[in-house]
């Protein structure tokens, strides 16, 4: 017998674009090694005796993060799409594309679907883009996520099977081809025997891990109505936090933005009219006038260099946020310790930690997988790095408060209370007190941000617009002596 792999067009087709985006995916990691990671290392080892500890445990918790989130994959099916043609119970011609392990399984799916098939074919294209990570599988918008679980807790209240409620949904939602393919997809699933969290978690990254985990112990337990109905709930006010906290940022930056605006409006067409009738008058300026005056001749000569360089510096910014962990934590470190905007940050990331850690608890998730499911959260580093201490501290049979204490961006009050929770085992009912009170927190810090903002910014752009007109004006005067 042959051993050697045969390779058909489609693999050779692929060769190419597997090749780039490998060499493009080490291109980067090298880079990134050469130019931060090895000048880290070599700090961090000169600045402590002691590295050589701190380094084994940073890589047996990451090691064990990283075994956490392999299991998860292994749970998932590898699928691919196809493309069927067939006809409906009217004789009609129906076409479409799904995601299924095979032939077989798809075609079978779509006979129960009522469908006679006429054709199941492989979909190269979507197949090529899923294999390069290009394909459209996108998390749920948080209120998708909503109104799809007060969907589901409905029709299952009403008594429907789950089967039958997702059918129902897929055929409401066929103006929309997107959650249509999905409903579709997790119809398949559960025709073909698996739980409802399996069916989740094999379309990929569409649904939060949380929701998963969440759903797999309501299996367990037989109360999933309720769980749907806690996790609407949960999503919804996580969601109205995210809100509140997307306005404490924008709010201060369309102010910003707008009184950047007005003055570069200013420099570059205002004051060159004064310049020019001082220049036919023949005035001389001096002092903060000539200032003003330079500041504005070097605006207007060279506004687009000034907008390219500041464009170029904000991508790369985005681009160290984006790709470089100490970078993000950098960033987000100076932003929690800004003064009054920073406790915004640490409200809402506290807020975030303990009410999900609560919903975990309560559902009788493991710590473990709590912990792993904590750290996809949030995007926080800081807050990261604290849920890998605590997965660690669990590892060792110590306490989860350990991972918390003395720790500045932890306020006492939270601290106190997790410890309070571990000693009276009522740790889920402490993390919801925690986390109903810092969400009250935030609100408040977030209208008084408002509120205190609108006035300090309005009067400090009176205040410069002011001093940069008087400073221009001034020199009138002695043009209005001579002509007098």
């Amino acid at each position: 017998m042959n051993s050697k792999k045969k390779f058909t067009f489609i693999d050779i087709c692929l060769a190419p674009f597997l090749f780039i985006a490998s060499f493009i995916k080490h291109f980067f990691i090298g880079v990134k090694f050469v130019f931060f990671d090895a000048f880290v290392n070599i700090f961090e080892v000169l600045s402590d005796k002691n590295q050589n500890k701190v380094i084994n445990d940073k890589k047996n918790t990451n090691s064990l993060i990283k075994e956490m989130q392999e299991e998860i994959k292994a749970r998932q099916v590898n699928k691919e799409y196809y493309i069927y043609t067939g006809n409906d119970l009217n004789g009609n011609k129906v076409t479409g594309k799904m995601s299924a392990t095979s032939k077989i399984t798809l075609n079978n799916f779509l006979a129960s679907e009522g469908i006679t098939v006429i054709e199941i074919r492989k979909d190269n294209i979507s197949n090529l883009f899923k294999k390069i990570g290009l394909d459209n599988e996108t998390e749920l918008r948080n209120k998708d996520l909503i109104f799809w679980l007060t969907q589901v807790s409905t029709y299952l209240k009403a008594g429907l099977t789950l089967n039958d409620t997702i059918k129902i949904m897929s055929k409401q939602s066929l103006k929309d081809a997107k959650k249509s393919k999905l409903y579709r997809s997790i119809s398949y699933e559960l025709t073909l025997g698996e739980s409802f969290s399996t069916a989740l978690q094999n379309q990929g990254k569409v649904f939060p891990q949380l929701l998963i985990n969440m759903i797999k112990s309501a299996e367990a337990t037989g109360d999933l109505i309720k769980t749907l109905d806690d996790m609407a709930l949960y999503y919804t006010e996580i969601d109205k936090n995210r809100k509140e906290m997307i306005s404490a940022i924008i709010y201060p930056t369309i102010l910003l933005i707008f009184s950047i605006s007005v003055l570069t409006f200013i420099m570059i067409f205002v004051i060159p009219e004064f310049i020019k009738v001082y220049a036919s008058a023949g005035i001389t300026v001096s002092g903060f006038t000539l200032t003003i005056i330079n500041i504005s001749n070097y605006l207007t000569h060279n506004i687009g260099n000034i907008i390219l360089i500041l464009l170029l510096i904000l991508l790369s910014m985005l681009f160290l946020y984006r790709n470089f962990k100490e970078f993000r934590k950098l960033i987000q470190t100076i932003g929690m310790k800004l003064p009054f905007f920073g406790k915004i940050i640490i409200y809402h990331e506290i807020t975030l930690f303990t009410k999900t850690f609560a919903s975990l608890l309560k559902n009788s998730v493991f710590i473990t997988n709590s912990m792993e499911i904590l750290t996809n959260v949030t995007n926080n580093e800081v807050y990261k790095s604290i849920m890998i201490e605590t997965i660690s501290n669990i590892a060792k049979g110590e306490k989860i408060s350990k991972s918390f204490e003395n720790k500045w961006c932890i306020p006492d009050v939270a601290y106190y209370m997790i410890v309070t929770g571990e000693s009276t085992s009522e740790l889920s009912l402490m993390m919801e007190k925690v986390a109903t009170y810092y969400n009250d927190l935030h609100k408040s810090r977030v209208t008084n941000l408002k509120a205190f903002l609108e006035p300090i910014m309005i009067v400090i752009l009176a205040l410069i617009v002011g001093i940069i007109i008087l400073a221009v004006v001034v020199p009138m005067f002695s043009l209005y002596g001579q002509i007098k």
